[in-house]
């Protein structure tokens, strides 16, 4: 967890033991901006081990150049969508944002960003 911002480690060591499987082994890539994919079984952490890299950056690290700005894309079963956004996005950016706010140190304003667009996004039928 070297590689994230000590807000984001604070908030993942105060709420899991420790990293899975997937974490440890995807995180490296994904931070080195390597397309990665995670195969793991379902429990495994695999949605947060993307999520939580993408949160972190997007939290912390300055936003890019206007035609670089799409920074994640996430695909999802529309069945498992809701649950990976409320358990994968809100709970750790509420939790992280809280961190950072203890810490005196600004997030981006990310806190504040609606995911209601991600959710209604889902429900177009012609992609």
């Amino acid at each position: 967890m070297g590689a994230f911002h000590p807000a984001v480690t604070d908030w993942f060591r105060a709420v899991f033991a420790d990293e899975t499987a997937p974490q440890k082994r995807g995180w490296p890539p994904i931070a080195r901006g390597e397309s990665t994919l995670i195969l793991a079984p379902t429990g495994s952490g695999k949605t947060l081990t993307a999520f939580l890299w993408s949160l972190n950056r997007l939290m912390f690290d300055p936003p890019p150049a206007a035609p670089e700005r799409c920074r994640v894309l996430y695909i999802s079963p529309l069945k498992a969508l809701a649950v990976d956004v409320e358990r994968n996005l809100r709970a750790p950016l509420a939790g992280i944002s809280n961190m950072a706010a203890a810490k005196g140190v600004a997030n981006g304003g990310l806190a504040a960003v609606s995911l209601t667009a991600v959710v209604l996004g889902s429900s177009t039928e012609d992609p």
